[in-house]
Parts: C-alpha cells; structure tokens; sequence
C-alpha cells in the first residue's frame, strides 16, 4: 500500500508543467536569492566551488557549477568514479542478466531497451552511485576510450533518492536515461546516466568521440544517478569500493584483471 500510494502521488505531480515550472524558477534570476538557504540545507562544502558564490545568477547555475581544477585528482587506476557521491551498491549481476538496488530487480535489458547488448555484459559487474542535491552534478569519464554508441531512452523520471530506489516505479531501468558505452584498454563499458524527477537534463558537454579519463563530459540538471558496468572478467573493484561508501571524481574504483 505505502508503495502504490508513492507511485500515484509521484506520478499527479511529475508532468510537462510542473517540470516546466520547477526549470523556469531556478532558471530565473529571482532562484539566485536561494543560494545561501540552498548552502545551509544540504550543509554543501563551498570551498573547492571554482567560482565566487556571489557570481552565480541563478540556483540553477550553482547547481551545476564548476570545481576548482586541483580539488579533484584523478587516480592511476584505469576506472574512476565519474560524479560525487555515494557507491549504493556493487557487484556481479545476478543470475547473469539483472542486478538489485535497495531491493528492487533491475533487468539489465529492460534499462538498456535491448537484450542483444545486455547479452555482452552477463555476468558481469556492476556499480550505482547516487548523486544528493548537495552533490557536484558535473559527470566526468570514468576511464579512457573511444565512443562506440550513445543514445537515450524513457520520457518521465521517478525520484531516485532513498524513498525513491525502495518505492519508485523501477526508476533506474524506467527513467530517462542516456546510454553510452565505451571501448577501453580492458574491454568494453556502459555508462548510464539515469535522469531524476522532474528535470530530466541530462546535459552533454563532450562532443568529440575519444574520451579521455578524468574529464568532463556531461552534466545533470537536479540530481541522478550514474551506473557503470563491465563485462566478465574485465575488472576487479579496488578495496575502497564499499557499498554505503562515499567518492568524489577522479577516486579509483577499478583495476584490471
């Protein structure tokens, strides 16, 4: 009942208008008085911003702010984490062809709309890294290679915070969601990029097909989800990697096998 009373009340409140109305306002320069109450809230270290507070126009714009280039070292380890924020889960697929995040089965053809290329990757592993509207909402590559396709799926977004990974209508696999895999040293790679409610941006700053790790190649209007996965045997998870665990861009997660 608590679940199917969360699914109806997200789904009166998640269409075209609100989300218009919610990107209007924090684009809009009356959003920018927000800022400091925004800072306090989510109690947000401002001291790696690459910019002066003052300086930003909008809640938007410090939304997706920039860092300060030093304040993210990038790792030796050929997989990095691209975002800040914390590792929900990690692992093998299960029984080959889905995975769990906070009790929900996630079947991995269904989140990539084709079972030819979840085929690639069975029995493979995984990581979920969950993105807090205190969190930078810049995405970096994860590791160096070169594009092999990218494309985007689902049109609606359920919230992907804790309620909404144990509640939602299957967000990671249902949302709005942009697609990417890459051809590395070690193999091939999926990074997903899974949209949060109401602002489905998912904004591409990389244009050119190499990637190359530790850059920027993207960013989320309002919060998200990122979730990497490899084939079998191409990684091993680095100790760090620990579920519950927070990384900031550049933090080593894999190494090769």
């Amino acid at each position: 009942m608590k679940k199917k009373f969360y699914q109806r009340s997200i789904e009166l409140t998640n269409g075209p208008l609100t989300s218009g109305m919610i990107r209007q306002f924090a684009q809009s320069r009356l959003s920018r008085w927000m800022i400091p109450s925004y800072i306090r809230t989510y109690k947000i270290d401002t001291a790696d911003v690459g910019q002066p507070l003052g300086s930003f126009g909008t809640l938007h714009d410090f939304f997706i702010r920039r860092l300060k280039a030093e304040s993210r070292p990038v790792a030796e380890e050929p997989v990095v984490s691209p975002v800040d924020g914390k590792i929900e889960i990690a692992g093998k697929l299960h029984e080959g062809i889905s995975f769990l995040v906070k009790g929900q089965q996630y079947f991995l053809g269904d989140l990539l709309g084709s079972d030819e290329l979840a085929r690639v990757y069975q029995n493979g592993d995984y990581i979920v890294l969950y993105l807090s509207p205190a969190d930078y909402h810049r995405i970096h590559s994860p590791a160096d290679g070169s594009l092999r396709k990218q494309y985007v799926l689902g049109k609606k977004s359920y919230p992907v915070n804790q309620a909404g990974l144990s509640y939602g209508k299957a967000p990671i696999s249902g949302n709005y969601r942009l697609i990417t895999e890459l051809e590395t040293e070690f193999g091939p790679m999926l990074v997903v990029k899974v949209g949060a409610m109401f602002v489905n941006s998912i904004e591409l700053t990389k244009t050119g097909a190499e990637w190359n790790k530790g850059e920027e190649v993207a960013y989320f209007s309002f919060g998200s989800t990122v979730v990497l996965f490899f084939k079998e045997g191409e990684i091993a998870f680095t100790e760090n990697v620990q579920n519950g665990k927070r990384v900031k861009v550049g933090e080593a997660l894999a190494r090769m096998l």
